[in-house]
């Protein structure tokens, strides 16, 4: 679909040739821009000559690629890749690329996208491919939303460009309908275009009883891709510049593409005008209107853009005035073709090859922002985009059915209007963060993440990497419940509320696992939870604020390992008489157990709370024997011997 996002028409010049071309009448053609006979006439001479020059090797391979015969177009490019390797331009580099891409060699096409990046050395265009072909990765290995279908309304010829109108669909097509069928466009031996109205099936999307939109806006050369205002009645189309009834040429006898706007009264166009950005020596087109008709949307080659056509938009005041172009940056602009914008529900689509993609020209979406900017464009993917021209993506005002056009193989004719079905998306979220241990702060590696629901059905796992990063993506609008585990060390649990719709990825959801072995001590043969001397008041059994500090680390271990048991044993010191040491001994033991009882911790997983009194020194300080209040303390203990782990 070249032809029309060049957004140029050159005059046509007659050459009569004898059987065998030289290479001058062929470099002639092709400054004609009569690629069709261009191509056949390098493709000739090409055969006979051993070094052709580098230019020579360009518009060959040029004139296959204007005409989208990409894998001719190929063989030329990489003659001149071999020729001037790292020299070649940036252009080049692209079209060459493209066309290895038409061709599905995307491994060879994606080596010397790399070889280019790195030459050029722009981090951010480095950037924009790596997030881009990430994006294009997944969407290659998730089930595509949309389901399209080729019409019956197309023909051998290009038919393209359907966007709505009322209830009906307006397109472009260069089928033979007019008295002006016998006058082809050199460039592509076909019919000029012209815009065309049709019913619309809402059961299935096909079209029907097309005829020729507001006859007396048909010309004998390009009338194509309208945009109406919300009522129906303002139309803005893409023309050539035509003054007394004469194309407008520039110097290179090139005439370029122009917006005109009308009135739609009766099915006829009144009162058409030029917009003021219109210029003879540049071309403006693809005209889109907002669904508020506050905003029109269009493509250009004028001076000053990123590549070789940009999209650009003005404001239109309620008395009709507009703002002065505005380029949408390069965000969304690129060295090559950004073309055909559309703009529904706050989210623009084009098309463009000079964003990593499939294939020649890609369909592209990118919303809008509060500050003005656009986001990252993404690819719409299979089966809206193929190896070949994808462009004129519209979507009703629902997101749920619309009309792409597409060179694509399996067509009917060179460009086809497809109708598509879009299903509602799945909305998820990512949830990331880092896990470390919580006594060192040192990251943790395979930690196992895992996400569930209030029903505790998992909605995602993962494990950390060697940082103890992780990222896990689940469902949108969902109170999730994320628990991380790793082998000999505690679980951790956190609760996050995902949003309602995708709205970038929630970070430094954090988690802090505590090492087995951190949290016990081995003493006389055993093992027991490590924590300091269980205090009580004298005489007494009642839980204090110190001795609840240290029962804390007990019911977070056992919190944490939920297969641990244990059973408690109550010592007290030699003094006093060993009958009440061994009844105050045992109130404590089970006073402590109904205290961590009381923090939720199953009685099966307690064995037994016992006291032994004064039966279990650990010291000489037994009855009789002189010791320092010290010595004593060390028999003041309650042990929490884990008995199974």
């Amino acid at each position: 679909m070249k032809k029309l996002y060049i957004l140029s028409l050159v005059l046509s010049i007659t050459f009569s040739f004898a059987q065998k071309t030289n290479l001058k009448q062929a470099d002639a053609l092709f400054r004609n821009y009569s690629y069709a006979d261009a191509s056949k006439a390098y493709e000739e001479i090409l055969q006979n000559i051993k070094n052709p020059t580098a230019q020579t090797l360009k518009n060959a391979a040029d004139s296959y690629y204007f005409i989208s015969d990409a894998r001719n177009a190929l063989k030329w490019y990489k003659k001149l890749y071999e020729v001037q390797g790292n020299n070649l331009t940036d252009i080049y580099y692209l079209r060459y690329i493209q066309s290895m891409k038409a061709v599905m060699d995307y491994d060879e096409a994606d080596r010397v996208t790399k070889e280019y990046l790195d030459k050029k050395g722009d981090k951010k265009e480095i950037s924009r491919y790596v997030a881009q072909k990430k994006q294009l990765d997944s969407l290659a290995k998730a089930k595509s939303l949309y389901q399209i279908k080729n019409l019956d309304i197309n023909t051998s010829k290009s038919d393209f460009g359907a966007t709505f109108f009322g209830d009906k669909i307006v397109f472009t097509s260069a089928r033979d309908t007019t008295k002006f069928s016998e006058k082809l466009y050199t460039w592509n031996n076909q019919p000029f275009l012209n815009l065309y109205v049709s019913e619309r099936n809402p059961a299935d999307g096909s079209l029907f009883n097309e005829k020729l939109f507001l006859p007396n806006v048909m010309s004998k050369y390009h009338e194509a891709t309208a945009s109406f205002d919300p009522s129906g009645k303002t139309i803005y189309y893409s023309t050539n510049i035509v003054k007394k009834n004469k194309l407008v040429v520039d110097g290179d006898k090139v005439n370029n593409f122009q917006i005109v706007k009308g009135t739609i009264v009766d099915n006829k166009l009144e009162n058409p005008q030029n917009v003021f950005f219109d210029n003879d020596d540049y071309s403006v087109g693809h005209p889109c209107l907002s669904e508020d008709g506050q905003w029109l949307f269009f493509a250009s080659d004028m001076p000053g853009g990123f590549g070789e056509t940009d999209l650009y938009v003005v404001k239109i005041a309620a008395d009709g005035t507009m703002s002065s172009p505005l380029n949408l940056g390069p965000n969304i602009n690129t060295m090559g073709n950004e073309v055909f914008p559309y703009y529904r529900n706050g989210m623009l689509y084009f098309s463009s090859d000079g964003h990593y993609g499939l294939g020649d020209l890609d369909v592209y979406e990118s919303k809008f922002l509060a500050d003005g900017n656009f986001t990252t464009p993404r690819n719409l993917g299979a089966p809206i985009n193929s190896n070949k021209d994808d462009f004129t993506y519209v979507v009703d005002k629902a997101d749920t059915y619309g009309y792409v056009s597409s060179n694509r193989a399996g067509g009917k004719g060179d460009d086809d209007i497809y109708s598509f079905v879009k299903g509602k998306p799945v909305c998820n979220q990512s949830i990331s963060g880092i896990a470390v241990d919580r006594k060192t702060k040192l990251p943790l590696t395979d930690v196992t993440i895992m996400a569930y629901n209030s029903f505790k059905e998992v909605l995602g796992e993962t494990k950390t990497n060697y940082e103890g990063k992780y990222a896990i993506v689940v469902p949108c609008n969902k109170v999730v419940n994320m628990i991380a585990a790793k082998p000999n060390y505690s679980s951790d649990e956190k609760t996050v509320e995902t949003t309602k719709e995708n709205e970038g990825e929630i970070k430094d959801v954090n988690f802090e696992l505590s090492n087995y072995d951190d949290l016990v001590v081995k003493k006389r043969g055993v093992e027991m939870v490590d924590v300091q001397p269980i205090y009580f008041d004298y005489d007494k059994y009642d839980i204090t604020p110190k001795a609840i500090e240290e029962l804390t680390k007990v019911v977070f271990i056992m919190q944490k390992f939920p297969n641990i048991k244990i059973k408690i044993e109550s010592h007290t010191d030699s003094r006093g008489k060993d009958s009440y040491n061994l009844k105050l001994s045992d109130n404590r033991a089970k006073s402590t157990r109904d205290y961590i009882l009381s923090q939720g911790i199953d009685a099966s997983r307690i064995e037994s709370a016992i006291g032994y009194g004064e039966s279990r020194l650990i010291n000489k300080c037994k009855n009789g024997v002189k010791c320092t209040e010290e010595e004593h303390l060390l028999n003041r203990r309650s042990d929490f011997i884990i008995i199974q782990k």
